[in-house]
């Protein structure tokens, strides 16, 4: 399987998007009063749309007083606890700002602003659930006619408990005299929430081509139970742990082409940090060592960083990483690099 094909389709959703009515009121603490459409809250960003102005409004959602609109959204606590429901706010008098999330005319719920980290909108139309980003990067350099490029994409779909999520990147270096260099890697996952605060079960499937550690194709499948350790409009950390499978095979010139399967116990981390509307950091860490191989170990990381230009254009800067301990002999246990370049993002991204 050609792994690049993906890319295709993570892109077609962010011409697929639609808008909807623009009635929700919103009340901010200087007493202003808009009508708008919501988009949703994220990372301590309230996203909104004017009919008189044109793209994606940023408010801080700490200067929010009131909040009301007819339609669905889900609704994502400090806690870990999700509602779907329209919106509304309650009178608080001298009380924090409660929202309240109306589930049916007999079931209301009440949450203090603050502890809400997420507003999703929800539809019946698939595309309107679907937030994401397009990364590019390119590097040319007459002197040696050195070409580097990198392109990424992301897509996560979001429900009341669960989500899934997938992201592809892809390099490539070439100059003269070398011979080209390309990776591959795309991740695939889902996560559901459990029945306790924060905690949720989690699967996986990561499929790496690597010219530099003479990787063919190296797929990973695995899952495991997390838990959210900081879930606030600012951090975000998780962890999970539980078991994989990784099948690898090998390829590479004047060296016998090998295949291994190897089980492993899997260990993963999350870490996203937010500030309002100006920059965000993400990192994601894996470490797999082999049960059926004892001794061998893998480690996984990426890391990004974005830097907000102008309504839904960044520049970012990135890094990645592979490294293994016991490669087949003559083949490398390492490939790692950074990269930068302009994104785009939809949705709540």
């Amino acid at each position: 399987m050609d792994i690049r094909v993906i890319a295709f389709a993570m892109i077609l959703p962010a011409i697929c998007l639609h808008a909807r009515e623009r009635s929700d009121v919103m009340v901010m603490k200087n007493g202003d009063r808009m009508t708008c459409e919501v988009k949703g809250l994220d990372r301590g960003v309230l996203y909104v749309e004017f009919d008189y102005m044109d793209g994606t409004a940023t408010i801080d959602w700490s200067k929010v007083a009131r909040i009301e609109s007819k339609y669905l959204f889900l609704v994502k606590t400090e806690d870990g606890a999700v509602y779907t429901g329209s919106l509304s706010t309650a009178d608080g008098g001298n009380r924090p700002v409660q929202i309240e999330v109306v589930e049916s005319p007999q079931k209301k719920q009440e949450i203090e602003s603050k502890e809400i980290v997420r507003l999703t909108p929800t539809s019946k139309n698939f595309w309107q659930r679907l937030n994401g980003g397009i990364n590019l990067g390119v590097i040319y350099s007459k002197g040696n006619q050195s070409t580097q490029y990198s392109f990424g994409s992301s897509v996560e779909y979001a429900r009341e408990r669960w989500n899934a999520h997938a992201s592809y990147d892809s390099s490539l270096s070439s100059s003269t005299g070398a011979a080209v260099s390309t990776r591959n890697f795309l991740d695939i996952g889902a996560r559901h929430l459990l029945p306790w605060n924060n905690w949720f079960y989690s699967g996986i499937a990561d499929f790496l081509q690597s010219t530099e550690q003479g990787i063919g194709l190296q797929t990973t499948l695995g899952g495991g139970v997390g838990r959210y350790l900081k879930n606030t409009d600012r951090v975000s950390v998780a962890v999970f742990g539980g078991l994989a499978w990784v099948n690898a095979n090998y390829t590479q010139p004047d060296l016998p082409s090998t295949q291994q399967n190897v089980t492993t116990s899997l260990f993963w981390t999350e870490a996203k940090l937010f500030k309002f509307r100006k920059t965000s950091f993400n990192a994601t860490a894996t470490l797999l060592p082999a049960l059926s191989d004892p001794g061998r170990l893998r480690f996984n990381t990426e890391a990004a960083y974005y830097v907000k230009l102008i309504s839904n254009l960044n520049w970012n800067v990135s890094f990645y990483g592979n490294w293994d301990n016991r490669p087949p002999p003559g083949f490398s246990g390492s490939d790692y690099g950074t990269s930068s370049g302009i994104n785009w993002s939809f949705g709540l991204k």
